[in-house]
Parts: C-alpha cells; structure tokens; sequence
C-alpha cells in the first residue's frame, strides 16, 4: 500500500543507480551519443460512452499486456482514508459469480497473473498474457471492473491485512516522516494530506462502504484500457467493446488536486533513543505540465536524484553520514514539489542538513560543469529509453502523459528537451523552487540529542518550529 506515498513513484523514477566511480578506481568510459526515443505505432479508440482504449504494437514476443485504468484512488476517499485501497482489495476476492481462488486459476491458464493496485489518482487493473488468451483476458479483467461480487464474508479478513499494513508502518520512522510531511504540505482538509488511516477508521468500513465507492467512482468515462505487445488488434478491439461498450459513463469525479504550501516550517517528531534520525526536506515545485518541469529533472539528478548526485557523494562517500539519500519530484495535477530524504546518524543530523543546504546554495549560486550536467543529462535520456523498452514501461509513459493532459509529442520530445537543458536554466530552477523561505522539512529522531543543534542551523532561522 501507500506507506510511503509520497515519494515512492518519483523516487523510483529518479534514483536509479549509475554506476560509482572512485577517485582510485577504473577510467570512466566516454559517455555515448544519446539515443532519440520513437514512440512505437499506437492506435486511441474513444467508444460512445467515453471509454478510450489505446493499442500498442511492441516486441516479438506473442504476449499482450492489458492494462485498465480507472480514475479512482486515494484522492477519492474524502474523509475515508484508503477506503479506495479496501475497495480495489474487495475487488480480487470474487467477481462476476467466481471466487478469488477461481479468477487467479483462470488468469494462470493464460499464462498471467491479475493485479490491481490503487494509487493516489487512479486503480490499475493489469494481465499479462499469452497473445491468443488476450480476448478472454479482457472479459476477465471486465468481471473484476464492473461485476465485483464484494463477498462480505472476506471483508473482515481483508480488512485486517491493511490493518497490519498500516499497524506496521506507524511503528516505522519513514512512514511516520512521510505522514507528518503530507501533513505540512497538504494540511489535514484534503487526501493528499492523509497518507495513513487509522485502525479505527479502517474498522469503521462497512461493506456498504465498497459498494458505495464502487459505484460513486467506477465508469466508462474514467476509464482507459491500454493494450500493448504482439495481438489481433482487431480481436483485441471488437473484446473491448463486447466486454465494455454498454458500461454506463459513471460519474464525473468530484474530487480535485490542491497545490502544496510552502514553508518555513520544521516539524520534530521524538523517537527516545533513536540512532538515526529519518529527514524530510521539501520544497514546493511544478507538474510536469510546466516549462520548468525538465529542467527541475536535470536539476534534481545533479543534486540528489542519482547515486553519483552532490548529495549523494558529499553525505555518503565521503562523509559516511547515510547509506542512501535519495531526492525526487513528485508530480501532481498541475503543481508537484521536490523532496530529498535520509536516514543520518544521529549526531551527525545537524552536520548533514547543513550541507544539504550548502548544496542547495552552491547549485543556486555556481553554474553547474558543462561536463557534469551533459553527463546527467545523457543518463536521464538513457534511462528515459530503459523505461520505454518493455510493454509495461510503454504503457505507464502514455498513460502519465494522457493522465496530466500532456501534448500529443511529450514523450518523443522528452530526450531532445532534457538535453536542451542549460547550465542557467538549472541554477535558475533552483533559485526559483529550492527557496528556504518555502522550505517544508521533517525530523523523525531523538529529539533531545538533535534539536540544539538543529534549531540553530543559519537556513532555519525565521522556521516555524513544530514539536511533537
């Protein structure tokens, strides 16, 4: 589940590792020409109801992955904190008169497996098959989709595992930091703000509730199927519309984005006796939709977004402060923001976010090396091809771009705009979103030994100090 949501999905984008070169070890290789990246033949079909179905024609393989995507995730819970996240687990435990035991054999036959998972904006339904099966892979994942049986009967039983989830997580300082952090940035009024439920929320949920959301949220019109691979892409289309075309449009989504808020503000969480203090520091940022969206990526790989990053290479190698910093931008609806997060040593939390800032300062204030940022930008458009090489990867990247309503040619335009990044345009996007004035950051640790020292650091002076 979503233990740490708000960082997950852009961490997992941006600190890939790149291999590490020491001062003593091996000459680096010379950076290749980077790759351009062509998107491979697709097709978009839009039925009366408002269902849009995309095919893409990809591999030698005979496999088709099918991926359905319904705009219904945790910015739909209202005040039902992952009620979204119990309603997509309902959804597995039988559909359409069959058990869940009975689905999962059905999808084995076809050489695949079902899975749904439910994010902040969306429930991904997804089967990879065998390219003769992806016809009855459609009407089984349509099952799932429209049909759900929620047998109340499993409702206890899976209630519980998201208990336990969630009962794991608050005894953990990362998704305590992540909680507190969505806290401060999205305040407690609005989902973005609630990353975690609480045990007696989640026990408050009635099967009433599963339908209820079902039905509230589930619809043609929010619904887009993306078919990747080799297939009979005219048996894929006319399955589509056997299984799809009479599903009502459903009802139009009610629930909207908010953009973060900025700071100043530090909030210190005490954990007696910990050896390491888990640390949050955030700004707010743009979405991708944005002119300064890519150079913000260049920007972040050069300073935390990557294992040879500034911070990286300062507050590991060779300070031996943290095994793995990391920084990423999370994007929203029409806003993002960027966060670098640590698990320092404690006595060593002070001396650490101090030269996080100081590599914040030096990125606003020095250009960065021409070599340095043609190297990052080159492995950026190298593992902007990695993810397009796989059917999966292609789906998720049309899908990011048809979700935030990005221009037709976004992903073939990706690589030549990273490498048209300058040198000014990165230390312009630092100065514009890394201000301290704005700054969100969040402290999980003993705050006895730290907060001294903490407290102060030259860029907190005028925070709003918030302790726990």
């Amino acid at each position: 589940m979503k233990i740490a949501i708000l960082i997950a999905a852009s961490l997992a984008a941006t600190c890939l590792t790149t291999p590490a070169w020491s001062q003593t070890g091996p000459t680096r290789p010379e950076l290749g020409e980077p790759r351009p990246f062509e998107l491979p033949e697709t097709r978009t079909v839009v039925l009366e109801n408002g269902l849009e179905m995309t095919f893409i024609r990809f591999g030698l393989a005979p496999m088709v992955n099918i991926q359905v995507r319904v705009e219904a995730g945790n910015i739909d819970d209202g005040a039902q904190t992952w009620l979204a996240d119990l309603t997509g687990a309902m959804m597995e435990e039988g559909a359409g008169g069959r058990a869940s035991d009975e689905i999962a054999r059905t999808a084995a036959a076809m050489g695949g497996g079902l899975n749904v998972g439910v994010g902040i904006h969306d429930t991904t339904f997804g089967l990879n098959v065998l390219a003769e099966n992806g016809p009855e892979a459609v009407a089984l994942l349509a099952d799932v989709i429209r049909h759900p049986d929620f047998p109340e009967d499993q409702l206890d039983r899976v209630r519980q595992n998201l208990i336990r989830n969630v009962t794991d997580a608050r005894s953990r300082p990362q998704p305590i930091a992540n909680e507190a952090y969505a806290q401060l940035l999205y305040g407690t009024d609005h989902p973005y703000g609630h990353p975690l439920p609480t045990t007696e929320e989640l026990n408050s949920y009635g099967i009433a509730d599963v339908r209820g959301f079902h039905a509230d949220n589930f619809g043609a019109a929010r619904t887009r199927i993306y078919v990747a691979g080799r297939f009979d892409e005219a048996a894929m289309e006319n399955a589509i519309r056997n299984a799809f075309a009479d599903w009502q449009e459903g009802t139009e989504r009610s629930a909207r984005p908010i953009p973060p808020r900025g700071g100043p503000v530090v909030r210190m969480i005490d954990r007696d006796g910990a050896v390491q203090s888990t640390v949050r520091v955030g700004f707010p940022a743009v979405g991708p939709d944005h002119a300064d969206a890519i150079p913000l990526a260049v920007m972040n790989a050069i300073l935390g977004g990557s294992f040879t990053s500034r911070l990286t290479q300062n507050l590991r190698e060779r300070n031996g402060w943290t095994y793995s910093p990391g920084s990423g931008v999370t994007q929203r609806p029409g806003s993002g923001y960027w966060t670098f997060n640590a698990d320092i040593r404690t006595p060593d939390t002070a001396p650490a976010l101090s030269e996080t800032f100081g590599e914040i300062n030096r990125m606003q204030i020095d250009l960065v090396p021409e070599a340095e940022a043609t190297g990052m930008q080159t492995w950026l458009s190298g593992l902007f091809i990695l993810q397009n090489a796989s059917t999966g990867g292609l789906i998720n990247q049309i899908a990011f771009r048809d979700s935030y309503g990005l221009p037709d040619d976004y992903l073939e335009t990706y690589v030549p705009r990273i490498l048209a990044v300058t040198r000014d345009d990165i230390a312009r996007v630092a100065n514009t979103y890394l201000d301290t004035d704005q700054l969100v950051l969040v402290i999980v640790g003993d705050e006895d030994a730290i907060r001294d020292e903490v407290q102060a650091l030259p860029a907190l002076e005028g925070a709003d100090f918030i302790e726990d």
